[in-house]
């Protein structure tokens, strides 16, 4: 059963279109990255799942209720970490998380929720002292209480350091583990990498891409980077793997040829080394990166730069 299922999702502001025709399948128990570059229709999309706002056309289903006729008992399952939140600078972080646990009828500990989240020694202390990161924290805790059956994260690691982040994806895969649905938005691609079964990329409100990110790879023919560290490298065993029609491109040190091939090819490359006189004594793969996944589809659709070029800037401007 689907947890998430948009049907033709269009979302109009006067002449501005922020989402066009969507379809998008989650399916239950799995942890979906939903990425895009800002404005691509990102928060439009989460929006209209959790009927904050109409959509223009489509229909939207959030855990077999309608999300427009239902949205009551969609937000009862429903445990939100918003971007752009606010917390209530007088309260404390006790009295934010037993507010949420009242209001959602729930049997939750503050106390567990804010061991598991990490702000166990601040939870006594007004959250209008807390750093960023410990809001953040804070929010992720209340969109645990009561064991939702779906998590919306929206940029769940804004404010995070390194072992925050960590953190968090741990928290990610055990509540996935229990059962529960994760849409985690995020531009920080390395996040939604370590984390998530299946991606999908949405580029100026349209959906571009929706697979596993192996599934990604293959689509648009990603190619592996092959490192090889041999004894010893005649000239023929470097014309040999150049020659190959899988091979895009071959570089040679002494001791070391890195090949950038099709992932299929990387077993040929090694035996074509071998038979020409090239000794393997190690290799090494390096996949293509999410970073460079989201860059190649996101620029097929505009024709834009190359990847290298405008690198982490799709993602933060």
């Amino acid at each position: 059963m689907a947890a998430i299922e948009a049907t033709g999702l269009t979302k109009q502001y006067g002449d501005v279109t922020a989402v066009d025709d969507l379809d998008l399948v989650v399916e239950s128990g799995t942890v979906f990255g939903f990425l895009g570059p800002n404005g691509a229709g990102k928060s439009t999309v989460i929006n209209c799942l959790l009927d904050y706002i109409r959509p223009t056309d489509g229909r939207v289903s959030v855990l077999g209720h309608d999300a427009q006729t239902e949205s009551l008992a969609v937000r009862q399952r429903t445990g939100v970490l918003p971007e752009g939140f606010d917390v209530y600078d007088r309260l404390t972080g006790r009295q934010h998380l037993q507010f949420v646990v009242d209001s959602n009828e729930a049997s939750d500990d503050p106390d567990a929720i804010a061991e598991r989240v990490g702000i166990s020694e601040a939870i006594d202390r007004r959250a209008g002292g807390y750093s960023k990161g410990m809001t953040q924290r804070l929010m992720l805790g209340t969109a645990l209480v009561g064991q939702p059956d779906l998590l919306i994260l929206d940029e769940p690691s804004t404010g995070l350091d390194p072992e925050g982040a960590h953190e968090m994806r741990e928290i990610v895969r055990e509540e996935a583990d229990r059962g529960a649905t994760v849409f985690f938005s995020s531009h920080i691609l390395g996040q939604v990498e370590a984390v998530c079964d299946e991606v999908g990329i949405l580029q100026a409100g349209t959906l571009v891409a929706e697979d596993t990110i192996d599934g990604l790879r293959t689509a648009i023919e990603a190619e592996t980077i092959l490192t090889v560290e041999v004894e010893q490298l005649p000239d023929a065993a470097l014309t040999a793997v150049r020659a190959l029609a899988d091979v895009s491109e071959v570089s040679a040190t002494d001791t070391t040829v890195t090949v950038q091939c099709v992932d299929d090819a990387k077993m040929t490359v090694l035996r074509k080394l071998e038979t020409a006189g090239a000794r393997v004594e190690d290799f090494d793969l390096a996949k293509t990166s999410l970073e460079e996944l989201f860059l190649a589809y996101t620029d097929n659709e505009t024709g834009g730069a190359s990847s290298h070029d405008q690198n982490n800037k799709v993602l933060t401007q």
